[in-house]
């Protein structure tokens, strides 16, 4: 038996319940649960930082669990950033431990009268003053926790989250991020300071299944993809992004940086501490760095690729050492490196363009100085850092004039580091994604990686058209078939470096997993129709915020202004006037999906995934807001 916790922090009361296996069989766990639970509590009138808006923090079936890459959790609200559905996931002990208590979500309404933690041990939950954790890092917090209660794991807020930073982020196990969509921000508006979990006993299963985990931990654990990962982390995709022209930089006016060799894989080897792994994890991504000396001297887990490309090309820096220290400060801070790298890169381009200027910072490109005075700034909110930290919408918004032409966003969310001119993929994913620009919404790499395995099992009869990255004709069938896969990996609680980057595992491998764990019979068929109807109810929970086509729309940057691609050896152009046809893609990433011309699901598509009582919000264009205490 596994609990859905209700916790109301204005009134203090927590009520427990089992959670419905058949809610659980029909959206899996995770995510999926919690996208039921946000759709059914929250609505279009519901303020993100107010207090009826829910704070979710979920965990899959196979979260805890022998099953490879089996430590992730979910964290689940009305975005402050975007406002419409927002999501992060985070990965490392924490997720697990949550779950070795008994949990398959907490779910946090109203607002504290002062700042507190939640205390959860064995299925027992204790609010808990945290008045003395408010303003410290998340670095001190989690070390005076996990001091205080030997043995737990802890996901707190930092000054940044406190601040209502709406670029904030969850930090678990000190370096570990539930970053996006500014989760913190939420938190913060709570007065929830951080989550203690404690699990004394492991998370039950069957026999067989533990049989199944361990031949999907060996086939995991020699995948080629996995070996890459497990020598280089993510960093290194720095090179071939680099020469393909798909390594975004300044604000993506150029898609290659000429001093790349300065901040690749092996620039990052020269600091490396230590591999580490998630729970569970045969593939050990992870690296722990160290600069010995400095003004930057530190030691850290990461940075990986998306933060490195963050806070090197974006704001055309090549100090590696800079890089590493701005991904401490994001973690401490507790702030999402993706949206604090963009948002700085937007205001050097916007000071470039006459359009912006500070009288303490230069904004120049590449300052070392700007780009940690900005980062600080941001945390608390303190001059430029006031507007940038709203998110580079609304500091456009605010500007004026053309600065929302430098804006890099979809619905708000801040662009994750990928060229869409270059990977179409990409393009169409960061467009459609229902919680704003993202590249774990599809993960479409079936291209990107050269998988003919994947790609002549799932897409046979468009082959090898479907292996070009930069060819649009098929990409709405790759991204629709990636986008389930995800939902599904996501709802499960397992990593997608073992599921959608480089198929080590396919569907019909969780499915034999999942079954034997819940009892439930899944296939593969069926399985990736649960992840169909997670996006789906994703989308309708954005439906009926008002958004639909109009809102699938990428910077008109990958519209109009074309890419170039150079050789980087000699300097020889290779391609030029690289932009993206988003409306075809659309036009058939829609008709595949069953939705109208809009972006919209149809009562047909509804009906066919069990989701017939959404069929009355096609209409609707007022929501009832559902208060805390009818949870």
């Amino acid at each position: 038996m596994a609990l859905t916790a209700y916790i109301d922090l204005t009134s203090g009361k927590i009520r427990m319940e089992e959670t419905e296996s058949k809610v659980l069989k029909k959206f899996l766990g995770s995510r999926g649960y919690a996208a039921k639970l946000l759709y059914d509590h929250t609505g279009p009138e519901t303020e993100p930082l107010g207090p009826y808006n829910l704070l979710i923090f979920s965990t899959g079936p196979l979260t805890g669990t022998p099953w490879p890459t089996s430590a992730r959790y979910t964290v689940t609200a009305k975005s402050p950033l975007t406002g419409v559905y927002g999501y992060a996931n985070s990965s490392g002990f924490f997720g697990p431990e949550l779950r070795k208590a008994g949990f398959d979500a907490l779910v946090f309404s109203g607002v504290s009268a002062s700042p507190v933690m939640l205390l959860v041990q064995d299925a027992e939950l204790r609010i808990q003053e945290a008045e003395e954790l408010w303003g410290k890092t998340t670095e001190e917090t989690e070390r005076e926790l996990r001091a205080r209660y030997p043995g737990s794991r802890v996901a707190s807020i930092g000054p940044a989250g406190e601040n209502l930073v709406k670029i904030s982020s969850i930090i678990n196990d000190y370096g570990r991020a539930a970053a996006r969509c500014g989760m913190g921000a939420v938190m913060g508006s709570k007065r929830l300071k951080a989550v203690v979990a404690i699990g004394s006993k492991p998370v039950p299963y069957p026999p067989q299944f533990k049989e199944i985990a361990r031949e999907m931990m060996k086939k995991t654990g020699r995948h080629p993809g996995s070996k890459s990962l497990r020598r280089w982390g993510t960093a290194h995709l720095i090179d071939p992004k680099n020469i393909s022209g798909d390594l975004p930089t300044r604000n993506h006016q150029f898609t290659q940086f000429s001093r790349g060799q300065m901040v690749n894989a092996g620039s990052l080897d020269r600091y490396l501490e230590r591999n580490d792994g998630c729970f569970s994890c045969p593939i050990r991504c992870s690296r722990f760095t160290r600069v010995e000396k400095g003004k930057y001297s530190c030691n850290t887990e990461g940075p990986e690729y998306e933060t490195i490309d963050s806070f090197g090309p974006m704001v055309d820096n090549d100090n590696m050492e800079l890089i590493i220290y701005c991904n401490l400060l994001c973690n401490r801070y507790g702030m999402d490196t993706i949206s604090t790298g963009v948002s700085i890169a937007f205001a050097m381009e916007a000071h470039e363009a006459g359009l912006l200027n500070d009288e303490e910072l230069t904004l120049k490109w590449g300052d070392e100085e700007t780009i940690t005075g900005l980062i600080e700034r941001i945390a608390f909110g303190r001059g430029m850092g006031n507007l940038l930290g709203r998110g580079v919408r609304e500091a456009a918004a605010i500007i004026g004039g053309e600065a929302w032409k430098y804006a890099m966003h979809v619905k708000g969310l801040e662009l994750p580091r990928q060229e869409p001119r270059i990977c179409k993929g990409m393009a169409l994913g960061h467009a459609t994604s229902n919680r704003g620009a993202d590249h774990l919404y599809a993960l479409p790499t079936i291209d990107l990686t050269g998988n003919v395995e994947a790609a002549e099992k799932f897409f046979p009869e468009y082959m090898p058209e479907i292996l070009e990255p930069n060819d649009e004709t098929y990409k709405p069938e790759m991204n629709i078939l990636t986008e389930a896969y995800c939902a599904i990996s996501d709802a499960l609680g397992v990593c997608k470096f073992s599921t959608t980057e480089n198929f080590s595992l396919y569907p019909e491998d969780l499915a034999e997993g999942l079954t034997a764990i819940t009892g439930f019979n899944y296939n593969e068929e069926s399985l990736l129709r649960a992840g169909e109807r997670i996006v789906n109810i994703e989308r309708m929970y954005n439906c009926r915020h008002g958004l639909e086509r109009k809102d699938d729309m990428l910077p008109p940057r990958f519209l109009k202004e074309g890419a170039r691609v150079f050789n980087l050896a000699n300097g020889d152009l290779i391609k030029e006037g690289l932009t993206v046809n988003l409306d075809y893609m659309l036009d058939k990433y829609y008709r595949l999906r069953g939705w109208d011309p809009r972006g919209i699901p149809t009562t047909e598509k509804l009906k066919e995934l069990g989701l017939e009582e959404l069929i009355k919000d096609l209409q609707v264009q007022f929501y009832r807001e559902v208060r805390a205490d009818e949870l």
